[in-house]
C-alpha cells in the first residue's frame, strides 16, 4: 500500500445491531477501516461474520447503528436520503456475486444506463461503454443481451457497469464467488487491474483464500470488529 495515497473510503466505529424479539445481536461492534487510492483490500471472514453487513454500511445502503461513513473525508451517515443517493452514484460502485444485469438490454447499454443516471450525455456514455468494453475483452460482445454471455462474460460486464461513472470507491460481494476456478481467476484479475489502474479504494469480500493473499491486504471480520491479516 502507498501510504502516501489519500483516504477515499473511511469505516469509522461502525457498531451494527439487530433487535430478534427480545435478544439483540450485535453484528458489527465497532469496525474500522481506511482504504486508499489504488488500493484493493480483501475483506473475510466466516459467512455470517457480517461481511455483507460491512459492505452495505459502506456504500450507504444500509444505516448503522452508530458510527460514521467518510468518502473523500466527506461524513456520509448524517446525509439525507436524496444527499446519500446522490454519493452512492456518483462516487460508489457496486459488484456482486450475481451480475445483475438488465436483461432485456445488450451488455453496451447496461453499461450506458447507469452513466446517464448521473448525468453523463449519452455520447460520452457510449464512447465510455465501448472503452471498457474493450479493456474487458467483450468488444466483440457489446450488442448481446446477458442471456447470449458466458457466466464469466456477464460478470466482466457487471464491472464494467460499476466502473463506468468513474466511482472512487468499488465494492465487490463475492465478484467471483459464482465461477468455475479458471474464470474467476480471469475476473478477479480484470477488477485487480482496472481498479488499481484508476486509483480507486476497493473493498472485497470473498471466502477464497488464494485471492485474498493476491490483494493488497486483508482485513478479518472478528466478533464484530476488523482485525488485519
Amino acid at each position: 500500500m502507498n501510504e502516501a495515497a489519500p483516504k477515499i473510503l473511511e469505516l469509522k466505529n461502525i457498531v451494527r445491531t439487530f433487535g430478534e424479539g427480545k435478544r439483540t445481536l450485535d453484528v458489527l461492534r465497532g469496525a474500522n477501516l481506511d482504504v486508499h487510492a489504488g488500493e484493493v483490500v480483501a475483506l473475510v471472514g466466516p459467512s455470517g461474520a457480517g461481511k455483507s453487513t460491512l459492505l452495505h454500511i459502506a456504500g450507504l445502503l444500509e444505516a448503522p447503528s452508530s458510527g460514521d461513513v467518510l468518502i473523500d473525508g466527506q461524513s456520509c451517515i448524517g446525509l439525507g436520503d436524496d444527499d446519500r443517493t446522490l454519493v452512492r452514484r456518483y462516487n460508489i460502485g457496486f459488484v456482486y456475486q450475481y451480475h445483475h444485469l438488465l436483461p432485456e438490454f445488450s451488455a453496451l447499454e447496461n453499461i450506458i444506463i447507469p452513466q446517464i443516471v448521473a448525468g453523463i450525455d449519452k455520447s460520452t456514455a457510449k464512447s465510455r461503454a465501448y472503452e471498457l468494453l474493450e479493456w474487458m475483452g467483450l468488444s466483440e460482445r457489446a450488442d448481446h443481451r446477458p442471456g447470449k454471455l458466458s457466466g464469466g462474460e456477464q460478470q466482466r460486464v457487471a464491472i464494467a457497469r460499476a466502473l463506468a461513472a468513474s466511482p472512487r470507491v468499488l465494492l465487490a460481494d463475492e465478484p467471483t464467488g459464482n465461477l468455475d476456478p479458471s474464470t474467476a481467476d480471469d475476473v478477479f484479475n480484470v477488477l485487480m487491474h482496472l481498479a488499481r489502474g484508476a486509483g480507486l479504494a476497493a473493498l472485497v469480500a470473498t471466502h477464497n483464500p488464494d485471492l485474498a493473499k493476491r490483494m493488497d491486504r486483508i482485513v478479518r471480520v472478528e466478533d464484530g470488529i476488523l482485525v488485519e491479516g
